[in-house]
């Protein structure tokens, strides 16, 4: 038994997810980076892309027939082949392809605004397969060049772009020069030119190339919530306006609850909506953009007079298009809560009008209960007076009988004096009814 086996023997059952959280950090490793180099970055949607639909198109290049859908489980593959590599990607909104070959002939120095697709090792019927729609496709090219002067190698980089405005940074306090201008060219691809000393190690070079495209890739991810932002601003003036006539009209008491009560659950109703729509898109937003500010520091930009930095030019472009996203996200969640105090408050204007009714309710069935028992009253007077008429009627015909079966008594006498005895007797008859009646509902 080895020591390791006994160190495993010796520890709890593992966690599920111990081992890959473990190997989280290890999971997409920078690329090592031979200088001259190209560097090429497609990034697709995968929205409606299956993990299935990619690996069959990774079975078409040279070689990778025998790839299994298993070698992709962990979202992350590096096929190594002769001469390049090809990285593999999937993330939860879009899945990236990164080639590094070596750099084609005549690119550097002395070119200007090269084709780089003409020395590319890969079929370009490939790339323009690849399941999925574009988001970013970027061409890095790393290039060994003295740097000890700055403003020379910069002109050397703004002559490669053909003599245009550029930006660059000097990056990592001093060890590489970036240099681009954050344009499209004919071919679909944005560019970017790295110069760095001959003696850049490959591990420097690789994350160097890594922080730029991943820079590049989330502030366009970042963006994608500008026009969710605008195209949701008209609707949202809309249901704002509408919210303040409803309430306007619920202080002022000239409609109805009913007619507010469908207003507000209609103007409601578009506010989830529009939540439950562009939410999620808000929020990567945000994140994405905390993605972008992570890399710009790594950078650790060192700015070249006479021309700005890239993490400058940047966040000018993109914090006001972050701002407006984050405004409409801001907007649309205090619009919310707006509408939740208004139904709040009419369900409040509701519930008042409500007791007020059942007040006027219970007051008009007291006033019946009241009418009722007068009435009871009345009739129970009634009844004792005619239930004492028939009993003095009945002592009447018992005394003619009497009279007449020769006994001296005076029929109309007896009866006479018979009523307060016989009234007496029917009321007090009539009040144990009551208190028997009145002991069974208690």
């Amino acid at each position: 038994m080895t020591d390791q086996t006994a160190v495993i023997q010796a520890l709890p059952p593992d966690d599920e997810l111990r081992e890959v959280l473990h190997n989280e950090v290890h999971a997409r490793p920078s690329a090592r980076i031979r200088l001259p180099a190209l560097v090429m970055l497609v990034a697709v949607l995968n929205e409606g892309v299956s993990r299935a639909d990619e690996w069959a198109h990774l079975q078409q290049l040279p070689g990778q027939s025998g790839l299994t859908l298993d070698d992709l489980r962990d979202n992350f593959l590096r096929l190594r082949f002769a001469d390049h590599t090809l990285k593999w990607e999937r993330h939860s909104e879009f899945t990236r392809y990164v080639l590094v070959q070596p750099l084609p002939d005549k690119v550097w120095p002395d070119a200007v605004k090269p084709d780089l697709l003409q020395g590319l090792v890969l079929d370009p019927a490939w790339l323009r397969t690849i399941p999925g729609k574009t988001v970013a496709a970027i061409q890095l090219v790393m290039v060994n060049e003295n740097i000890d002067d700055p403003h020379a190698a910069l002109a050397k980089g703004q002559q490669w772009f053909g003599g245009r405005t550029v930006v660059a940074s000097m990056m990592g306090n001093g060890h590489s020069i970036a240099v681009t201008n954050f344009k499209l060219q004919p071919d679909g691809f944005e560019r970017i030119l790295v110069l760095a000393p001959h003696d850049t190690s490959p591990t420097r070079a690789g994350r160097i190339s890594q922080r730029l495209l991943e820079m590049e890739i989330y502030r366009l991810m970042a963006l994608r919530g500008l026009p969710v932002a605008k195209q949701l601003s008209p609707s949202l003036a809309e249901a704002e306006a509408e919210l303040a006539d409803v309430t306007a009209r619920l202080e002022a008491r000239e409609v109805s609850e009913t007619e507010l009560l469908d207003r507000l659950i209609h103007v409601a109703a578009g506010v989830e909506r529009a939540t439950a729509q562009h939410a999620y898109r808000f929020s990567a937003t945000h994140a994405y953009d905390a993605l972008v500010r992570q890399r710009i520091n790594e950078l650790r930009e060192k700015p070249i007079p006479g021309t700005q930095t890239m993490g400058e030019f940047m966040q000018r472009r993109l914090s006001p298009a972050i701002a407006t996203v984050a405004a409409t996200s801001q907007r649309l969640a205090s619009l919310s809560q707006r509408i939740e105090r208004s139904s709040a408050l009419l369900r409040t204007r509701v519930d008042i009008a409500t007791e007020n009714q059942n007040h006027q309710l219970l007051a008009k069935l007291t006033h019946g209960q009241e009418l009722q028992l007068s009435l009871q009253t009345t009739v129970e007077g009634l009844s004792i007076a005619a239930i004492s008429y028939y009993m003095v009627s009945l002592i009447l015909y018992v005394g003619k009988a009497l009279k007449l079966a020769g006994l001296p008594i005076q029929p109309e006498l007896l009866a006479g004096g018979m009523i307060p005895v016989i009234m007496f007797g029917v009321w007090k008859a009539t009040q144990r009814i009551h208190a028997k009646l009145h002991g069974q509902l208690h």
